[in-house]
């Protein structure tokens, strides 16, 4: 295994991802629901950035959040899984030094803003139930893109410390990373030199942006929920929080691998190494291919424009298919036509 010949010059070391420690024999296995995951992850978040584009009907603040939030899970999805799968594939583990830190300051800088996006979403929702007779005139256009740089701006002024402080740590031992992709406390714990800073600085964060996002996040919700059960009727109570299901959903298949994985992390002792790395990883993989799915499920303008570009798909498979209007019509000749075209 290559070594740096001078362990103050971290630039020049070369280190190796394991991928999931104890199931190496299995990587080519794992990487068939990895690439179907990341595959749509890709599409669905692509798709979903070219409805919001092409339909001005969206053109909103609340689309124009889903669509911020939809390019951070591009950026974190092809920022871990190309290399990840390369690993899985081709045994690709050799990282350098200065890649481990891109790698690293991406994946941490975009996951501090997706759980800033979802703040910004809540308090898009606060508004539009709680005063929205005042709702275009507080969540305008400049506003909105105030808040995306806000969110960039934190991400970025608290990870730039992050590669400062390690290249500033000798790594003289083992250079193996027991990990898919370049994590902050797994590069931290190759050094061989005092750490701690680097441990609290790391965990400070993570409280910070956890506990400041989802506290917020709470607060918007008591106030939602307390002008909802205000309102008359039961439909429109159950009319304005159903606006509010696809967001709830976001934040539960956000925070919830994030919370299991920490909890795992921090006082699972006896549980086994690849079970970390699998939390790790299904922390990535998952909230990235569920937010267009669920966004595409519960939001109907987003549901419909969905349809619309899946006729006109069919119809380019089935040239003599009829649509009715908004659905495709059950003609047997052209569903049969269309299937065969699919299976094929």
């Amino acid at each position: 295994m290559p070594l740096q010949d001078n362990p103050s010059v971290p630039n020049s070391t070369i280190f190796f991802l394991t991928g999931i420690p104890g199931l190496e024999a299995m990587h080519r296995w794992i990487s068939i629901p990895f690439c179907t995951v990341f595959t749509v992850a890709l599409l669905g978040n692509g798709t979903l950035l070219y409805i919001i584009k092409t339909e001005p009907s969206l053109h909103k603040p609340m689309f124009y959040f889903l669509a911020m939030l939809a390019v951070i899970d591009l950026v974190l999805s092809m920022t871990t899984m190309p290399k990840t799968l390369s690993i899985f594939l081709f045994n690709a583990r050799e990282i350098s030094f200065s890649g481990c830190l891109v790698q690293m300051f991406f994946l941490h800088s975009f996951s501090i803003m997706e759980s800033a996006v979802l703040l910004a979403m809540a308090f898009d929702r606060y508004v539009a139930i709680c005063i929205p007779l005042r709702y275009t005139t507080i969540l305008t256009n400049a506003l909105i893109v105030k808040i995306g740089l806000a969110a960039l701006s934190r991400a970025v002024l608290l990870m730039f410390p992050l590669p400062f402080l390690l290249r500033r740590l000798p790594y003289c031992h083992s250079h193996i990373i027991a990990h898919c992709y370049c994590e902050h406390m797994a590069v931290v714990k190759l050094a061989c030199a005092n750490s701690r800073f680097n441990n609290i600085y790391g965990i400070i964060v993570a409280l910070f942006i956890v506990g400041f996002d989802l506290m917020f996040i709470g607060l918007s919700y008591v106030k939602i929920l307390r002008t909802v059960l205000n309102l008359a009727s039961k439909e429109e109570r159950i009319k304005a929080f159903g606006t509010c299901i696809s967001h709830i959903c976001a934040i539960l298949v956000f925070y919830t691998p994030v919370v299991l994985s920490s909890i795992i992390h921090r006082f699972g002792y006896h549980v086994a190494s690849h079970i970390h790395i699998l939390m790790a990883n299904f922390y990535l993989l998952f909230p990235p291919m569920m937010n267009p799915i669920v966004y595409g499920v519960k939001t109907k303008q987003i549901r419909d424009r969905m349809l619309i570009l899946l006729q006109k798909w069919c119809r380019s498979v089935v040239p003599n298919a009829e649509l009715v209007g908004t659905r495709l019509s059950t003609r047997p000749s052209a569903i049969a036509y269309c299937h065969k075209k699919l299976s094929s």
